[in-house]
């Protein structure tokens, strides 16, 4: 396996520019003004005297003044954070590592507008219930400006099971929507133009029946399959290493989530088959930096299954995607997103050959951080949220989730979906962060995060290849035990207080009033139940089986598995029912625990 290459080496050097040019055997500050003025950069500098007995001034008043005591002066993942960053502490090539948006390396942008152009999305996860009630919930968030669909599935479909499982009693409907075959997806977008909308569907391990069931009802409603916008997740590798929703054994896992990108890549042009996720990666406990390495060595592995099926990196790289968490270390989750653009395009460059432009563009979701929220004060976590969301924006993402006050608790109510989203439309149209293209690039501080993220990227990407791959490494529990170390080690600052959390070890209060949560009726999960069941007594059960035998054959052999589940799907066989069928060719998975 070819070695991902790493960051580029940066010495220290005065001003943060690499070496100033030589004219006549010593160094010009003319000559290097002249450059910095070429490339786009004006800078005054005084004399290097000055500058060096100002740093040591500044220094020594520092020292001198007590330290604010118990806090630890690090990022929430633990980088050491300097007092003040300065040209002498601070290495940065404006070209080699900033450049313009919309050009190599995309540090500052993917596009060359920005937000000058166009707003980010703003797509409010939802889901709960039956179709009926969360299709009842995307009209209600279009109708307040959200503008695209974001599906949040019930824990029986993500794990593969129909409503009517033993397994799903008590948990149809109620962290997410309930999807058991394509009469739900048709109630799900009832009256909803799936040609006017981007949608996207935060599932995995079924992913390829979902997608199935979403193309057939575009289809329905007129719209062919090659003009379906929207992103499926799809990211089963971050299932083993963090959300833990997979069914079958990975090689197994990683052929379905091949066969979506080679049909997308020839069916569905304008969809992106893959997020690839460090949300639920950053959910579990991980580290900044481990978010990023693992997000991005997944990306690359993904990459890698395509190109051994033969497809042509350009064909397929343009429409992945990826899905980042928003947390609430603000300078550190900016230079995350930046560092993130950075790795990306020079290594689908650099090591996969990439001549598209568009495959080295590294298009994100953002969604503020869930594991931040509290249930102690809970309305403290909208400003949690406005600010992780800033971070986001600041950051450069495509499209945003902003989360409710009240998820630590429940599912949100339609009060506190609506104040979430009106936190993005006031940061897109109050604050003015949006007219400036990546604001805080150059500033010392940020350039140190990202330059920091990137080299322990790297060192991450050494040791997962030096395992074998990301496959092998889940198999022997790196990422686990790397997220189960650092969530440790946070969680055990949080207890000794050299963490504050707001509401949980500092400024709590005895007496909290009770806020309104929402609750899912006990009753729509019968209902969904004698649905699916009804569904079964009236389709034709001899074509139904004919292509469930036909999937069983395609599983077992090599063929792309999307036209039989495609088929599948359209003889109203339910999504649990082909995960069954693909359980009794592949098995499934069990992982040894990590503590």
């Amino acid at each position: 396996m070819t070695s991902v290459r790493g960051p580029p080496k940066r010495t220290p050097q005065r001003h943060g520019r690499g070496a100033p040019r030589e004219c006549g055997g010593r160094v010009s500050r003319a000559c290097s003004a002249r450059a910095r003025y070429r490339r786009g950069v004006v800078t005054v500098h005084s004399g290097d005297l000055e500058q060096r007995r100002g740093v040591e001034v500044w220094r020594e008043r520092f020292e001198a003044t007590p330290a604010r005591s118990g806090e630890l002066c690090s990022t929430i993942s633990g980088v050491p954070v300097e007092p003040l960053s300065t040209p002498d502490t601070v290495v940065v090539d404006y070209e080699r590592d900033l450049g313009y948006p919309g050009r190599f390396p995309f540090t500052r942008g993917v596009y060359p507008s920005m937000y000058r152009g166009r707003l980010w999305t703003m797509r409010q996860f939802a889901g709960f219930g039956t179709a009926a009630e969360t299709n009842e919930r995307f009209r209600y968030l279009l109708a307040h400006g959200q503008t695209g669909l974001s599906t949040a599935f019930d824990m029986p479909t993500l794990m593969g099971l129909d409503s009517d499982h033993p397994r799903s009693l008590g948990e149809v409907g109620r962290e997410g929507v309930a999807v058991d075959s394509l009469d739900d997806m048709r109630r799900l977008f009832a009256g909803i133009p799936l040609g006017e909308v981007s949608t996207s569907m935060t599932i995995n391990a079924p992913a390829a029946m979902l997608l199935a069931f979403y193309l057939c009802v575009g289809e329905e409603q007129g719209v062919p399959r090659e003009r379906l916008r929207g992103t499926i997740q799809t990211d089963i590798l971050k299932e083993y290493i963090a959300q833990k929703e997979y069914i079958f054994p990975p090689e197994p896992s990683m052929r379905l989530v091949t066969d979506m990108v080679e049909f997308c890549a020839a069916e569905m042009p304008l969809w992106h088959p893959i997020s690839i996720s460090g949300y639920h990666i950053r959910e579990a406990g991980s580290t900044a930096a481990q978010e990023l390495a693992f997000t991005l060595q997944d990306g690359f592995t993904y990459v890698e299954w395509a190109l051994e099926r033969g497809l042509d990196v350009d064909s397929f790289a343009p429409r992945l995607s990826f899905f980042f968490n928003a947390h609430i270390d603000f300078f550190e989750e900016i230079a995350k997103y930046r560092a993130a653009r950075r790795i990306w395009a020079t290594v689908l460059r650099d090591r996969y050959g990439a001549k598209d432009e568009r495959s080295l563009l590294m298009r994100f979701h953002t969604q503020t951080a869930g594991v931040s929220l509290t249930w102690q004060q809970p309305l403290v976590n909208v400003a949690r949220t406005a600010i992780e969301a800033l971070a986001a924006v600041l950051g450069g993402t495509q499209s945003l989730h902003t989360n409710s006050y009240d998820e630590a608790l429940a599912l949100p109510t339609e009060d506190a979906v609506r104040l979430a989203l009106r936190t993005q439309q006031v940061i897109a149209h109050e604050t003015g962060v949006v007219d400036a293209i990546d604001p805080l690039g150059g500033s010392y501080h940020v350039e140190a995060l990202t330059n920091e993220l990137e080299r322990q990227a790297y060192a991450y990407f050494d040791r997962i290849e030096r395992l074998g791959g990301m496959v092998e490494a889940i198999k022997q529990n790196f990422p686990q035990r790397e997220i189960a170390e650092a969530s440790f080690r946070y969680q055990s600052e949080v207890e000794a207080r050299q963490r504050l959390v707001v509401g949980v070890n500092a400024h709590t209060v005895d007496d909290e009033a009770p806020i309104p949560i929402l609750k899912i009726d006990p009753a729509l999960e019968s209902e969904q139940i004698e649905r699916v069941r009804a569904l079964r007594a009236r389709r034709d059960a001899a074509a139904a089986e004919a292509a469930l035998a036909e999937l069983r054959r395609a599983a077992a052999g090599t063929g792309n598995l999307m036209p039989p589940i495609v088929a599948a799907a359209k003889a109203d066989v339910t999504m649990g029912e082909m995960c069954d069928a693909l359980r009794e060719t592949w098995g499934t998975w069990r992982e040894t625990p990590v503590f």
